[in-house]
C-alpha cells in the first residue's frame, strides 16, 4: 500500500505544480492542511480544513507571485505517511529578486486518500515526525 501512497502523492504534486491547487479527488473528505508545525513561520499559519481550506491557503500564498515553480526533491515512504522534501521558487509580483524556499511535508493517508499534511521547516524535523530518524 505504501508505494501506492507515494505514487498518488507524486501525482498530486504534479497537479498542484500545474494548477496551484490541491486535487480534490486525491484527498479524504476530512483532509487537514496543518501549518502549525512549521517552525518560524510568520505568515499564513494555522490549520486549514478540507480541500477548500487548503486551496484558499494556496491561493493566498500564490497571489504574491508572478511565476511559481514547485519541485519535489526527495520522497520517503513511511507506510501510511509519506515525507516529501520540496523546493519552491517564485518571482514576486511586486518586483525584487526571485525567491526560493526548501521545506518538508509529512502527508498522512487514510482509506487510500490524503488525510493530512503537516509542514516543517526542515528535512530532519519531518523525518522525525514520521518516525524516520536517519
Amino acid at each position: 500500500m505504501s508505494q501506492e501512497n507515494v505514487h498518488r502523492l507524486r501525482a498530486a504534486y504534479d497537479y498542484t505544480a500545474r494548477t496551484g491547487e490541491i486535487q480534490r479527488e486525491a484527498v479524504h473528505p476530512d483532509f487537514v492542511w496543518d501549518m502549525t508545525t512549521f517552525r518560524g513561520a510568520i505568515f499564513l499559519g494555522g490549520t486549514y480544513e478540507g480541500v477548500d481550506g487548503a486551496n484558499e491557503f494556496l491561493a493566498e500564498w500564490l497571489e504574491n507571485f508572478e511565476q511559481w515553480v514547485l519541485d519535489v526533491e526527495e520522497v520517503f515512504d513511511a507506510g501510511d505517511r509519506v515525507v516529501v522534501i520540496a523546493r519552491q521558487q517564485g518571482k514576486p509580483k511586486r518586483g525584487g529578486p526571485e525567491v526560493e524556499m526548501r521545506f518538508a511535508q509529512v502527508w498522512t493517508f487514510r482509506e487510500g486518500l490524503i488525510a493530512r499534511m503537516e509542514m516543517y521547516a526542515d528535512r530532519e524535523e519531518a523525518l522525525e515526525a514520521a518516525g524516520l530518524r536517519e
